[in-house]
């Protein structure tokens, strides 16, 4: 049911659950039509607009033609239903006062406006007639009146209508019968009076094009269709015509006509180039309401394109090109230079003389214009001159109407929408420009078809009742009223002496069953005419509920709500309603009864639930029908998504928290930018937020929560912007070529939101690094243009990055090349070096020139070089690399090394003198008189004499000692004897070495050291270094088998570095923040375990352990105990152990088992077979103390091995083994419990390979027995 659907996605208008839609529509005989109608007013209710109710509710079609009806009402009327409507009131937490603009609800179409005010009418309208009642016929649907159609499709001419019984169609054509049954194209639809012209065969839609009417008629009348006038769409061809190139002074005003062919329905005009480009409109160039092309100035770059004028048809979906014009601008400025485009006297800067507007459309003063009330008025101003006129609207005598006016084509035209009588008068338009201005004034005229005040009404009436027809119309000229009944003029029709016509209004008196019929109004001036069918039913009927019983309508709270009682009776029936059962009638208050029975309720509030019964009465007798109302809370969001800026690749959460009543079911859906949002892999979706991992750039927008449930929802709307990296400059430009610089200019990309700091300046040159870009400048964002420094003979090209907070742009596109002219160099190479490779060399290095410091092409170096202070002649070569190596020089003797640049164009400025050095060789000498001094038993001072300079053969980097361990004073210890090195850089006569080991023997020789490598060594030098303190023992082990003793043991320590005299142990008792007093004991060197007995069970120890030589204790090792059950956990479980639903569980756990053990007992009794084990062959052992009585071991079919064991790859069964297995903790194999409960042992079984094998057993069992196996 339409009805129903509509309330439930509307909710704030109230949710009905009744029985299926068939059978209440058919049973209680309501009109299809009525249900739509209500469907309207159900989506208004509450003053909310809901787009999904008014598309799922609402027929599209009804509410279309229902909006032409109710834009056509008077405004007295519009002012009455106005007055109707109820707004509902929104309560707002502190948290929401001051944010209602980004709570706003979305506003509803114009034709929901509409759909609203003729559920208002409908309210106090007319009760419809339910179908299984007779009836005359009622037009339901039917074509426009100006009905065109595609010639390529076939026609269909609508016309349906109801009526009991049902009616019969027939039609005219021209005001003449249309005979179907002659024409084999023409057929009718079943139950129905579409016509349906059939062009499959053949034939021409245009022969059909006239005016058609519709006649539907039963036993009680005729009801007509409006005259429908059928054309046919028409495309027409363009004409073909060789249009001449258009020669124009520049500066000169220029019109290029269209002149489409005539269509219908009227083709759109557009125009573009040849080339399918769109021709760009301004202030200066725009396209007229006629479709003419208007230049109010030619400028020389108007000959760059072509004008092409083209018609799109509608139906066809064609577009027709005409041949384009092309233009010839006549200048005294030929050449078109892009910079005068933005000039600020661009005219006189290209010679144009300026002059004052003067109107191109309309032409003259004065012209005048006629537009029927309801259209939409343009008016169109467009002027010439140079400079390019500014237009403004004026209405004399007022101001233009604000909320209907509006300019389009850059000011050039004033639309003024929905006209009414008071928008005519007067109205001019100014052209103005720096020379001048001018103004047409044009005359508006408001002409009016007819249109309603007072559409005649369906009447129905009782044997001897009274009742009248009213039909009157306005229109510009004043309309013509002309009566008739059953399609035919009511002068020609019977006489009735209880009818009497009065102008516009039939009046009836003392009615009976004959009087019934279908009287047709039809009013009509030359602009127009209405045609409306109402008919006069006399009918003897008692009550009745059209609406199923007892509806269940749930409402929010504070919202308005509307009961709806649909009754029908003859007399019309009173009704009345009443709440609770009680007497007295709901109306007046917060309470309004409508004329057709409909409760409304202004504002819901707790005390409104309840039970509601409507009662109608007349005559002939009462029908009741209740309604049962139900009030919940409304659905809000009270913390609302946020505003946010963020940056790109970063999270955002939206926050979206909503209140709602718990017995409605609540979802919570987002939307971006209007639209449903996908959520993919970069979002989460949760109850209360959304999250948008690694933001991009297409995330920006606004987000709408949107909570809703069955009967309402709301929306909260907040707005994501996006940091993202500027996009790339654009049209880089080089202007103001120079030797030595040049103009840069470029236009910025979009910022993203997030503001241009710097632009960084790039360039790339084609000889020494093609392809490779370098860093040439930096500039603030505030710039789009720079002058840039150039070298000589660079072939430069330039591109622009864009740098914000979060990034760098792409870099722009390359701009043209710019190649500068030569010149010397004016520097010379850097990084001057002279270093020898070997002995007998030096090799001069330097850092090679880049592009911009060659100057010219064919670079070179002039390599110089002389022994230093002996004032001999520079030898000197050119070099076309970076390097040259100078031969057969003295060992390690200073040069003057110079590098000078020269080109094509001349050399490089005199270069400054460098000092290097040729080859170094080995040193000839060794350190004397080594002295070594032990300063304790780790470090060792020494001393040595330094060597004569002339020696080293090279520059002196250290002094190095190599020493190595010989032995250890430790009787069959192992030492390692690597050589080790201790370096003294520089001229030093004296160092430290450190980190040696203790209690050892070592040897010791130095050396000097150059770059080329090691000198001869010195004489070895043999120390010996005292006893220090030992290494921490190691592997210290904690180990506490039980409550009452702990085990430790220790391994002796890597290093003892001395002889060992013991161990010191260290322990002490702590329980959390207590600690007992501290123990100390001492062992021999060779003890290395120790059991302390505990003296306190719940205590820990900490123990701390370190080994002693004569010099004194050595580096300690601490470990704790582990730590004692816990007693929270036992506690627990003495607490679980006395609940009773744990002893309830335990015993039904044990009675399970007793009946399964029993259930076994008597199988086995009765010779089932078990895979048990059998009893070995041999006699019993001691290795099998289970077998003593009588106990059995089950096993399962497949002989897997026990928990805790693996099958080695013979078959066999082995224990894992583990290096703390619990064998350790005790003191032998038996499993030991302690007084407490606790395991302190292990529990071992022993099986053989032949115990696994699972041999059944016949012996007889008992279920004490089986629990220890199962166990």
């Amino acid at each position: 049911m339409r009805r129903l659907a509509a309330r439930g996605a509307a909710g704030d208008a109230g949710e009905v659950a009744a029985p299926a839609a068939d059978s209440s529509d058919s049973a209680q005989g309501r009109s299809p039509s009525s249900w739509r109608l209500i469907d309207l007013c159900a989506i208004w209710d509450a003053g909310v607009y809901l787009p999904s109710a008014a598309w799922n509710g609402a027929s599209s079609g009804v509410a279309r033609r229902r909006l032409n009806e109710a834009e056509r009402l008077s405004s007295v009327r519009e002012a009455q239903l106005k007055q109707l409507e109820v707004t509902r009131p929104r309560v707002l937490g502190s948290r929401e006062r001051g944010r209602v603009p980004r709570m706003a609800r979305q506003p509803p179409p114009p034709w929901v406006h509409a759909a609203f005010l003729l559920c208002l009418l409908s309210l106090g309208g007319a009760i419809e007639i339910p179908m299984d009642l007779t009836q005359p016929p009622t037009i339901t649907k039917q074509s426009v009146k100006d009905h065109i159609v595609d010639p390529r499709d076939n026609i269909l001419i609508e016309c349906e209508a109801k009526g009991n019984p049902a009616p019969s169609f027939h039609w005219t054509r021209n005001s003449r019968f249309f005979n179907i049954a002659k024409d084999p194209r023409v057929s009718m639809r079943r139950r129905s009076g579409t016509l349906v012209i059939d062009f499959r065969s053949g034939g021409r839609p245009e022969e059909y094009e006239g005016e058609y009417q519709c006649f539907a008629r039963n036993k009680f009348g005729t009801a007509l269709s409006n005259r429908i006038r059928l054309q046919v769409s028409k495309s027409p061809l363009w004409p073909k015509e060789n249009l001449d190139p258009v020669v124009v002074q520049e500066g000169a005003p220029l019109t290029l006509q269209c002149n489409p062919p005539p269509g219908l329905p009227s083709p759109v005009i557009f125009w573009m180039s040849s080339s399918m480009e769109p021709i760009t409109q301004d202030k200066r160039v725009s396209q007229g309401h006629n479709g003419d092309l208007y230049f109010s100035n030619v400028m020389l770059q108007d000959m760059q394109t072509d004008y092409s004028c083209n018609a799109r048809f509608h139906f066809t979906h064609t577009i027709q090109q005409k041949n384009p014009f092309t233009l010839k601008v006549l200048t005294n400025h030929p050449y078109n230079d892009s910079s005068l485009r933005n000039h600020p006297d661009m005219y006189s800067a290209r010679g144009v003389a300026e002059r004052t507007p003067s109107f191109m459309y309309p032409q003259g003063t004065a012209s005048s214009q006629m537009v029927l009330r309801g259209m939409d008025l343009l008016l169109e101003c467009i002027a010439s001159g140079v400079p390019t006129p500014d237009i403004a609207w004026y209405k004399k005598g007022g101001d233009l109407p604000s909320d209907k006016a509006k300019f389009e084509n850059f000011n050039k035209a004033l639309r003024i929408t929905n006209v009414s009588e008071e928008d005519s008068g007067e109205y001019f338009c100014l052209a103005s420009n720096k020379m001048g201005s001018i103004r047409h004034t044009i005359s508006v005229r408001v002409k009016a078809a007819p249109y309603w005040l007072d559409e005649p009404k369906n009447l129905i009436l009782a044997p001897g009742e009274d009742g009248r027809l009213v039909c009157r119309a306005n229109g510009n000229p004043k309309p013509t009223v002309q009566w008739m009944v059953n399609g035919e003029p009511l002068q020609s029709a019977p006489p009735n002496p209880n009818r009497e016509v009065a102008g516009d209004t039939i009046i009836f008196r003392d009615t009976q069953i004959s009087s019934r019929a279908v009287y047709q109004c039809n009013t009509s001036n030359e602009h127009g005419y209405l045609l409306a069918n109402a008919f006069v039913s006399v009918l003897d009927v008692p009550p009745r509920m059209l609406s199923p019983r007892n509806q269940l309508i749930r409402v929010i709270l504070y919202n308005r709500t509307r009961l709806d009682c649909p009754f029908f009776g003859s007399p019309i029936p009173t009704l009345r309603w009443f709440k609770n059962g009680q007497g007295s009638n709901l109306d007046g208050g917060n309470y309004h009864v409508y004329e057709n029975g409909s409760l409304e309720i202004k504002m819901i509030r707790k005390e409104d639930q309840g039970i509601y019964t409507c009662v109608a009465t007349n005559i002939l007798g009462k029908a009741e029908n209740q309604v049962r109302l139900e009030v919940k809370d409304p659905t809000r969001i009270y913390r609302m998504p946020e505003d946010q800026v963020a940056k790109r690749g970063t999270t955002v959460q939206l926050e979206c928290r909503v209140k709602h009543d718990p017995s409605l079911k609540l979802t919570v859906s987002w939307l971006k930018d209007d639209e449903p949002l996908y959520i993919g892999n970069r979002m989460k979706k949760e109850d209360d937020s959304l999250t948008i991992f690694g933001v991009a750039e297409r995330d920006q927008g606004s987000y709408t929560c949107v909570a809703s449930t069955e009967l309402d929802q709301d929306l909260a709307k907040a707005y994501l912007t996006v940091l993202g990296r500027p996009d790339r400059p654009r049209d880089l430009e080089l202007t103001d070529l120079a030797e030595r610089s040049v103009r840069l200019t470029w236009i910025p990309g979009d910022d993203n939101n997030s503001p241009i700091t710097d632009y960084v300046v790039q360039f790339e040159e084609d000889q020494f690094q093609p392809g490779v870009w370098h860093d040439h400048s930096k500039y603030p964002g505030s710039v789009n243009s720079a002058v840039l420094r150039l070298s000589p003979y660079v072939n430069y090209q330039f591109r622009v990055i864009a740098i914000n907070e979060v990034g760098s742009s792409h870099p722009s596109l390359p701009s043209e090349r710019y190649r500068t002219s030569g010149a010397p160099p004016e520097s010379n190479p850097g990084d001057v070096k002279g270093e020898g490779t070997r002995k007998n060399n030096m090799e001069i290095t330097w850092t090679p020139m880049n592009a911009t410091s060659a100057f010219g092409p064919n670079l070179r170096y002039i390599v110089k070089w002389r022994r230093r202070e002996t004032r001999e002649a520079w030898n000197n070569v050119t070099v076309w690399g970076s390097r040259y190596v100078v031969g057969q020089t003295p060992v390690y003797v200073p040069y003057e090394i110079r590098v000078q640049a020269e080109n094509d164009f001349g050399k490089g400025p005199e270069p400054e003198s460098v000092i290097g050095y040729s080859g170094e060789d080995y040193p000839r000498a060794a350190p004397t008189e080594v002295k070594v001094r032990v300063m304790n038993s780790t470090a060792i001072s020494l001393q040595w004499n330094r060597v004569y300079s002339d020696t080293v053969q090279g520059q002196l980097r250290e002094y190095r000692a190599y020493y190595w361990r010989e032995s250890s004073l430790l009787k069959n210890l192992w030492v390692s004897q690597k050589r080790q090195q201790a370096s003294f850089p520089g001229d030093r006569l004296r160092g430290v070495v450190s980190r040696l080991f203790p209690y050892s023997n070592y040897k010791l020789e130095m050396v000097v050291v150059n770059g080329r490598g090691d000198g001869p060594r010195s004489e070895t030098k043999e120390f010996t270094t005292p006893e220090g303190v030992p290494s921490a023992p190691r592997r210290f082990r904690v180990r506490q088998p039980n409550l009452e003793t702990i085990n430790l043991e220790w391994d002796h320590p890597e290093h003892p570095n001395g002889i060992m005299i013991g161990y010191t142990l260290k322990y002490v008792a702590f329980n959390g923040t207590k600690v007992g007093k501290q123990i100390v004991e001492n062992f021999s060197p060779n003890q290395t375990k120790f059991t302390v007995q505990r003296t306190d069970p719940v205590s820990r120890y900490r123990f701390t352990l370190s080994a002693r030589t004569q010099v004194g204790s050595g580096e300690a090792v601490t470990e704790e105990s582990p730590a004692p059950p816990n007693e929270a956990y036992t506690n627990n479980q003495a607490d679980i152990a006395t609940q009773g639903w744990f002893i309830g569980l335990m015993c039904a756990i044990a009675l399970l088992v007793l009946i399964l053990l029993i259930v076994c007992f008597i199988k086995r009794s009765r010779g089932g077979k078990y895979p048990v084990r059998e009893k070995k062959d041999v006699p019993l052992g001691p290795e099998d103390p289970k077998e003593e009585d009588g106990s059995f071991d089950y096993s399962d079919e497949d002989n897997k091995p026990l928990q805790g064991s693996q099958t080695s790859l013979d078959g066999t069964i082995k224990q894992q083994e583990s290096d703390d297995s619990l064998v350790d903790y005790g003191e032998g194999g038996e499993g030991q419990f302690n007084e407490d409960g606790s395991f302190i042992g292990q529990y071992t079984v022993k099986k053989d390979k032949e115990e696994t094998e699972g041999n059944e057993s016949s012996e007889a069992t008992s279920p004490v027995n089986a629990i220890y196996s199962l166990a």
